[in-house]
């Protein structure tokens, strides 16, 4: 499964005895809200069920939120996050959710995928690349440029050039 898309509803508590004593998957608390929300088989309050990276009220802006990675997000974030459609740019194959990615202008990579298109050496957090009309191009292969060095030296960290980094 590329993502968990779980539907957030709001569920109305009703009152008296007969209710069961519901507990906040978020604060731990008692909720005894007239409204909760139940999403990925746990009750929430609506304030405490929020996207982990904007810290929206997802209950107020929408009736759906989504979990990768042990996070809670919201729409726009999961999309920005893991790109739209869960599919790796390089190969086209899905992405697992619990596979760690690399992403270059909007676009997601496998880890193994993200390999320079001339000499295919993969890329890893704090190499310097270039992506250029949606290829991906180590330093020493950058078009256009001179080769620089050899695969095997490192890339020196003084080195300013019109470039990305890795992150």
């Amino acid at each position: 499964m590329v993502n968990s898309r779980v539907e957030t509803a709001a569920v109305a508590v009703t009152g008296g005895s007969g209710g069961a004593v519901r507990s906040c998957a978020g604060c731990g608390g008692r909720i005894s809200d007239r409204f909760l929300l139940f999403s990925m088989d746990r009750y929430w309050h609506t304030r405490c069920l929020k996207c982990s990276c904007c810290q929206a009220q997802l209950g107020e802006i929408g009736s759906t939120c989504f979990s990768k990675g042990g996070m809670i997000l919201c729409k726009n974030d999961y999309i920005r996050l893991f790109g739209h459609s869960g599919a790796c740019s390089a190969c086209g194959q899905s992405i697992p959710a619990s596979e760690m990615v690399m992403r270059a202008q909007g676009n997601v990579y496998h880890l193994k995928c993200f390999t320079c298109a001339t000499c295919r050496n993969r890329l890893v957090p704090g190499d310097r690349f270039h992506y250029i009309n949606g290829t991906i191009f180590c330093e020493h292969d950058r078009p256009g440029g001179a080769l620089l060095s050899s695969h095997l030296t490192p890339l020196q960290n003084n080195t300013l050039l019109p470039d990305q980094k890795v992150c």
